[in-house]
């Protein structure tokens, strides 16, 4: 058994969307077999409830997420040649807390979550022996590459790819530096593993841990209430720079053709910290953009399709297990998709242009027999994933870290 202390960028409690929801069941497949701690961060509007992770870990008091106003991040912007995901959660509390953790407690290993937190590589090194594991929840320059990419094609949007181009060949050093730092990373997807050991290019192997979650959390077998009844569902936290493109893509470019054929369609935009671009939406007839929600589920299980229109991402898409462990009939891009090995009518349909997207979303929505065996599918491939069955991963890679 080994001392770890982990990292967590974002509370990991309760699990919802995203980074909480890896970091949570990362925890709990670290606890099978280890002793963890846990130091994290803690958003202004999460309640940091330590009382549900002490099964599992000893949990140090949360620090609070530092804030940068638009200024200085300008002003950090000009005078600093870091990227912007190595200061957002830089904080001397955070540093300080960390150090006393390190003087008080010999620790075998430190698990860093995202590349957010890799600017305490350095400090660990300088306080403990303990050996890095760093977990990256993306392959951030390809991702950053990618935004630009996106961007680039729309005149409204070239301050942003301004924005990425800058930030991509910032990523490109800061990343690389951090792979080559730690002892051991972890990638999320095979694809992201093949970025990430290009650009680390020290021909050490990276290891591949896949997204989890726990797939029997999402069985709904109470009632759905109206409220969560809608024809199309997306979840996902609505600040997110690809989700916020790939709803406004959706909205855009798919969504006239499905009212178009089908004028009474409703579709639902779940998520919490909705960003100012989605405003527009709120004044489409049959679109309700419901902000933070207290679980997903109901949702998922009212849902006639689920939709990942995503255009730019890295890693793979929590959303999609979580929506196909709830047997839904999605409807997704091949981004959207990317990291799974999935064949488009099997598990789901793949759909990249606006045409095929509205076309698979409608053939589906006349076809309840077709969704239902899709979501058959879809739930029995998602068993995979569950966490028990991702675990042993984390297994092999700390036998071979402290062997």
């Amino acid at each position: 058994m080994a001392h770890i202390l982990l990292l967590t960028p974002q509370w990991p409690y309760p699990p919802q969307q995203g980074t909480s929801l890896r970091n949570f069941h990362v925890l709990r497949a670290l606890a099978l077999r280890h002793d963890v701690t846990l130091l994290s961060y803690a958003e202004a509007d999460q309640t940091a409830d330590t009382q549900p992770l002490s099964d599992w870990t000893r949990v140090r008091p949360p620090i609070a997420v530092p804030t940068r106003t638009t200024v200085r991040r300008l002003a950090q912007l000009l005078t600093t040649r870091a990227p912007d995901m190595a200061l957002r959660l830089r904080s001397e509390a955070f540093a300080a807390a960390l150090a006393a953790l390190l003087r008080a407690e010999r620790f075998d290993a430190v698990q860093i979550e995202g590349i957010e937190l890799a600017w305490a590589i350095p400090a660990v090194r300088a306080a403990s022996a303990a050996r890095i594991v760093l977990d990256c929840h993306n392959a951030e320059t390809e991702l950053q590459r990618r935004a630009g990419q996106g961007d680039r094609a729309r005149p409204g949007r070239w301050p942003a790819a301004v924005y990425s181009a800058i930030q991509a060949g910032r990523l490109r050093e800061y990343e690389r530096w951090a792979l080559r730092a730690a002892d051991a990373v972890i990638a999320v997807s095979e694809e992201d593993q093949r970025h990430l050991a290009a650009l680390a290019d020290d021909g050490r192997p990276i290891a591949c841990i896949p997204n989890a979650l726990a797939v029997d959390d999402y069985r709904w077998d109470g009632l759905v209430p109206e409220s969560a009844r809608f024809d199309l569902v997306f979840t996902g936290k609505m600040d997110y720079r690809p989700n916020v493109d790939g709803v406004l893509w959706f909205a855009e470019a798919v969504w006239p053709l499905v009212r178009k054929a089908r004028p009474a369609t409703t579709w639902a935009v779940v998520g919490q910290r909705p960003h100012a671009r989605l405003t527009v939406l709120r004044a489409q007839p049959g679109i309700t953009v419901t902000g933070r929600v207290v679980e997903v589920q109901p949702y998922l299980a009212g849902a006639a399709v689920y939709i990942v229109p995503l255009r730019v991402g890295s890693g793979t898409r929590l959303k999609l297990i979580e929506s196909m462990a709830a047997g839904c009939a999605v409807v997704s891009t091949t981004v959207g998709a990317e990291g799974f090995p999935v064949e488009s009518g099997r598990e789901l349909i793949l759909a990249d242009t606006p045409g095929e997207f509205a076309a698979a979303v409608l053939a589906l929505l006349a076809d309840p027999a077709r969704r239902t065996a899709l979501g058959e599918q879809a739930r029995a491939f998602a068993a995979q994933y569950d966490w028990r069955q991702v675990a042993p991963l984390f297994d092999r890679v700390y036998d071979d870290l402290l062997r």
